[in-house]
């Protein structure tokens, strides 16, 4: 099995990926921009060859460079599980004949606002949405959607360059944030809850499924310093209270053509108790989530993706034992870290729960949280009962305060 996987070392945990490729007897070809010198030490040794490019989201280039590299070889697949790069692995896909997602249904996944129309096409509840260009065509939208509404980018990720607008100002505001945006959606702000949907699919269907909240929504945490954001992904799946964002997950990927591979799907559940689908991306959720349902079931999702994607097969168990949560924390301050106030109190508290403390230390740069929502460093807890769960979760959040100067 030839695998061409595109940036393997880039985020960060690509890396596992890589080492799943690697145990399920995959030959990997990696491709990216990053060095081969600096490649980690895990990535050279599972990579049979690498390919080093100038820039990797250069989508001409590489495929043409990839072409000339691979010239007279066999490929049995493309992979990738970096965003920007889904829709490259599909025209390397088109363009050599090799099985898999192809460019049409990859910018299903990447524009979203054909997302979005592909998805009410099919029935589902989506918030009404207009892609925007100029000034004018935000103004235009606004006065359509009203207030409040929501402004993120075309082919953006996560909560990057995302905004609430409440009136004509914040508009004006925000004109002047995203002016290296070619294209952007403008659409309602949905009032609720914000869940996930993640799924690993064979043959479009669903062998493998995670449902994961949020404290507080994702993108009031982006605008709010001092909030150190929780998010924990649920034992108990069969819930009545998950069950419009289950339906609706599956149906979304239906819609959208997914056949193989991870999903990561954003949904809000209103005071009323409809299901509103938010954005769907045809790779893992980021940020660590991967960890966090592994930490569920005591499995590894990064084999299991790799053995779905080279062999069609998922061998792990389904049953979660845990319910997981993680706390991101943010230091008070500027500067370096100076000192961790109340780590050891909480530690002995919740100790036997704690699978992971990954805290910023004295001496370390404090790090730009609008830039990354692991900032500071996090701590993940797992137990059985949710409401355990969550008490330990915002007991992090509230107790343990990292300080910079």
């Amino acid at each position: 099995m030839r695998v061409v996987f595109l940036s393997p070392s880039y985020p960060a945990n690509m890396v596992q990926f890589t080492r799943g490729l690697a145990e399920v007897g995959a030959e990997i070809y990696g491709v990216g921009d990053t060095s081969a010198s600096a490649l980690p030490h895990s990535v050279r040794r599972d990579l049979a060859h690498y390919l080093e490019v100038p820039r990797i989201l250069d989508e001409d280039d590489v495929a043409r460079r990839v072409s000339d590299w691979l010239r007279g070889k066999t490929v049995d697949r493309v992979l990738t599980n970096w965003e920007p790069l889904v829709v490259l692995a599909a025209k390397l896909r088109e363009r050599w004949g090799v099985p898999g997602m192809s460019v049409d249904t990859a910018r299903g996944f990447r524009d979203k606002q054909t997302m979005k129309e592909r998805v009410k096409a099919a029935g589902l509840r989506v918030p009404v949405s207009r892609r925007v260009r100029t000034r004018a065509d935000l103004f235009a939208a606004i006065e359509e959607i009203g207030f409040p509404a929501i402004v993120k980018p075309i082919a953006g990720a996560g909560s990057d360059d995302t905004y609430r607008l409440d009136s004509r100002r914040d508009a004006e505001a925000v004109l002047a944030r995203i002016g290296h945006v070619d294209e952007a959606s403008c659409e309602e702000y949905v009032e609720g809850e914000e869940h996930t949907f993640d799924a690993l699919s064979i043959a479009g269907k669903t062998v493998f499924e995670n449902v994961m909240t949020y404290f507080p929504k994702p993108l009031e945490a982006r605008q709010n310093e001092w909030i150190s954001p929780i998010a924990i992904c649920h034992r108990d799946l069969a819930q009545k209270k998950l069950a419009p964002g289950i339906e609706l997950g599956r149906a979304v990927l239906r819609a959208l053509g997914l056949r193989d591979g991870f999903s990561h799907m954003e949904w809000f559940l209103t005071p009323r108790g409809e299901a509103v689908f938010g954005e769907v991306a045809c790779r893992p959720g980021g940020a660590g989530l991967v960890d966090l349902m592994n930490y569920a079931g005591d499995i590894d999702l990064y084999r299991e993706w790799a053995r779905v994607a080279c062999w069609g097969h998922f061998e792990a168990s389904t049953t979660k034992k845990y319910n997981v949560g993680v706390v991101y924390k943010r230091a008070e301050g500027q500067g370096t870290i100076s000192h961790v106030q109340g780590l050891g109190e909480w530690l002995r508290t919740c100790g036997p729960h704690v699978v992971e403390e990954r805290l910023s230390r004295p001496g370390q740069a404090r790090r730009d949280f609008t830039q990354s929502q692991a900032a500071d460093g996090h701590v993940i807890v797992r137990h059985p009962d949710w409401d355990e769960t969550v008490r330990m979760c915002k007991a992090a959040a509230s107790t343990i305060r990292l300080y910079a100067r």
